[in-house]
């Protein structure tokens, strides 16, 4: 039997044989980052407005459960449902994980946002089952390296097509965690992959809108749902992933996959080892942070003031040009996509956080005015280059006839050649959590999940932040 015929039964195996003791130790203390990386970005996308419409819709069912929707006004419902609404908010600021890509022909920047759909899913499920610390880092690895893996061997064309794969694979990153947490056998998971096969969806024409974190949310949600549908009984078809009319095959146009990504490659190393994972230390699309902290560079050692600014040239290949597409932002969410507005905030404010992307910051007139200074250059020489690495020069035209020129740095901040220092993880979740969370609540979550592994029940950590909430009425970002 090829390889090609044996993903769905290696990714079985993988699943249904692993547990926390065959990772790394490294693979746990980036699972942990990551985790708490993750539930600052929820806890800060819980003020997102379009995941206060996604609450709304849930709250409204009236549902009883025992899995927490987080946020300034948390509540309980079902899990799939908690995994959609967390789910969204993670998503909802562009500001979670990035999957890295280990074969040179895949687009850098371009795989998945790995750790929302997995850690939703395992909050919404673990909570419910009041599991340990330790089976929750497990099932969060093991629906992470799955997901991942996956969308390393999906042929390129997935995405280049117009599928937005954080909500294509999201959804098996989502459904494995919480099969692992249910403890599905061999046959019940394969049932799971085939329910899983048919939930997976989202489309990048909806990048730029309230649609796109709504990806992520469904990813979680149906992973949810595909499990406990197979640990009721429900069937599905076999091999979902490489028969004929499987996900990688249909999902491509028949281009299909390459399965020694996945056949023999799952845990070997674990992807978020090798070759890692990048958190974002701004909260927009990935493809443009290292031009971000090039213009940041700029900026402040020459210390640019805005009056000074008489045009910007951002130069990149069509690998970063073509994702962030709009010219100029009117939205908040088109400014997450927006190489315009990404300049015009550092040149204005010397920062883009959750603070400047808002509605308001984006349609103010000084805002307006400097992203009509900035022209996007598709660079011949940059794209000859190739697109294995987020490559950029920001070129800025002053008032007093000098041009200032910075490089991208390719060792980005937040990836793992410069990854984040703990300082630097605990200032962006307090930064994220201080929207909902009193700074007491802040300091007690962070210590519960730098030690994880030692927490009898996740209960424990949702209990400490629900109760930690900022009086008064929610903050709407």
């Amino acid at each position: 039997m090829s390889n090609e015929t044996r993903a769905t039964a290696a990714v079985i195996d993988y699943v249904t044989r692993s547990g926390l003791d065959r990772f790394p130790s490294e693979a746990i203390s980036l699972a942990k980052q990551c985790i708490i990386d993750g539930l600052g970005v929820i806890l800060a996308g819980s003020a997102a407005k379009g995941t206060g419409i996604v609450r709304d819709y849930v709250r409204a069912g009236k549902e009883t459960g025992e899995s927490t929707v987080l946020g300034g006004d948390p509540f309980t419902c079902r899990a799939a449902s908690a995994a959609l609404v967390n789910g969204t908010a993670g998503h909802a600021l562009d500001f979670d994980d990035t999957q890295l890509s280990s074969s040179p022909d895949r687009i850098f920047g371009l795989l998945t946002h790995p750790t929302i759909p997995p850690l939703a899913a395992s909050l919404a499920v673990g909570e419910r089952l009041g599991v340990s610390g330790r089976q929750f880092i497990e099932a969060y690895l093991i629906g992470f390296e799955v997901e991942c893996k996956m969308a390393e061997a999906i042929n390129p064309t997935h995405y280049q097509n117009g599928f937005h794969s954080s909500g294509t694979f999201g959804t098996f990153g989502a459904m494995i965690s919480a099969a692992k947490l249910l403890g599905l056998n061999a046959e019940t998971l394969g049932h799971a992959l085939a329910i899983a096969s048919s939930m997976s969806s989202g489309i990048r024409l909806n990048f730029g809108t309230m649609t796109k974190p709504l990806h992520v949310g469904r990813a979680a949600q149906n992973g949810v749902i595909a499990a406990e549908l197979a640990a009721a009984g429900h069937t599905g078809g076999n091999d979902a992933l490489d028969s004929p009319w499987g996900f990688f095959r249909v999902f491509t146009l028949g281009a299909g996959f390459e399965a020694n990504q996945i056949v023999g490659a799952l845990g070997n190393p674990p992807s978020i080892v090798s070759p890692g994972v990048s958190l974002k230390p701004y909260p927009c699309g990935s493809l443009g942070h290292p031009s971000m902290d090039a213009m940041l560079k700029l900026v402040l050692t020459h210390d640019v003031k805005p009056e000074q600014v008489k045009a910007i040239r951002f130069r990149a290949g069509s690998n970063i040009l073509n994702p962030l597409r709009y010219q100029i932002a009117r939205t908040e969410l088109e400014a997450k996509f927006c190489p315009a507005f990404m300049m015009s905030s550092l040149v204005l404010r010397r920062k883009a956080g959750i603070h400047e992307f808002t509605d308001e910051f984006v349609q103010s007139a000084p805002v307006q005015e400097m992203m009509r200074k900035v022209t996007t250059i598709r660079d011949q020489v940059i794209e000859a280059r190739g697109f294995d690495k987020m490559r950029s020069t920001i070129e800025v035209d002053l008032a007093d006839g000098r041009t200032l020129v910075q490089d991208a740095d390719e060792r980005y901040r937040g990836g793992p050649d410069k990854p984040f220092t703990r300082e630097e993880l605990h200032d962006k979740f307090t930064d994220c959590a201080s929207l909902v969370l009193q700074r007491a609540a802040i300091g007690a979550t962070l210590d519960r999940l730098e030690s994880l592994e030692q927490v009898r029940n996740v209960r424990d950590i949702v209990n400490t932040v629900t109760a930690g909430v900022l009086e008064g009425q929610p903050v709407v970002l």
